[in-house]
């Protein structure tokens, strides 16, 4: 190869260069400021809301959501709950002894689903469960770093439901400063990964892949 041919290659190579790189860079900040914002939409502490709705809904996943939901349950806040994405194999009674609560107290009310994985199975699950049950209003208890995601799923699929949120709040995630927290930064990363993919509406299998327990 002459000298001309590799200075042509040469120059060639920085032109298509410089924009790759600065295209790398925009997307990179574009993506930060979306995180930026996603973070914005974490509930960072709990807001009472005394709504009362037909039905409470729990997705499993994390810490300190069963026990929520139950509590609400007892308060009186719903007359039913239904527990979204429980493993096979376990029972009502089952639940309510792990979160050391009287099976007598609760079982007649609680009704758990067995078919969903992800975040929007969960939707689809709790969507087939409260047109079966003719509900029209419900409590989602989840994690609050899950909770954005978690409102675009449901409301995806049921715009005619009214949705009122109840966060909970995981003792190791640390909203506030969260820059500082590498596994809290982390996971919100995580978490807005999957909200993106959910909005673009990718492919069944890429997204099972991605979505599966939050």
């Amino acid at each position: 190869m002459s000298w001309a041919s590799r200075r042509s290659r040469k120059g060639l190579g920085k032109r298509w260069g410089i924009p790759f790189i600065f295209s790398i860079i925009a997307l990179l900040a574009t993506w930060m400021l979306g995180l930026t914002w996603f973070v914005s939409k974490v509930p960072a502490r709990h807001i009472e809301n005394r709504t009362k709705t037909d039905a409470i809904i729990v997705l499993t996943g994390g810490t300190g959501r069963l026990e929520a939901g139950l509590q609400l349950l007892a308060d009186g806040y719903a007359k039913l709950l239904f527990v979204s994405g429980v493993a096979r194999g376990v029972d009502v009674q089952a639940l309510l002894k792990l979160v050391r609560r009287k099976p007598d107290d609760f079982a007649c009310c609680i009704a758990v689903g067995y078919r969903a994985d992800s975040t929007a199975g969960n939707a689809i699950e709790t969507t087939q469960w409260i047109k079966k049950n003719k509900l029209s209003s419900l409590r989602l208890v989840t994690a609050s770093y899950h909770m954005p995601r978690s409102l675009y799923e449901f409301r995806k699929v049921m715009p005619s439901i009214k949705i009122v949120p109840h966060s909970v709040f995981p003792p190791q995630f640390k909203r506030n400063g969260w820059w500082r927290w590498p596994g809290t930064a982390r996971l919100l990363a995580i978490e807005f990964n999957k909200y993106l993919i959910a909005k673009i509406g990718i492919g069944p299998d890429m997204k099972r892949l991605w979505d599966s327990k939050p």
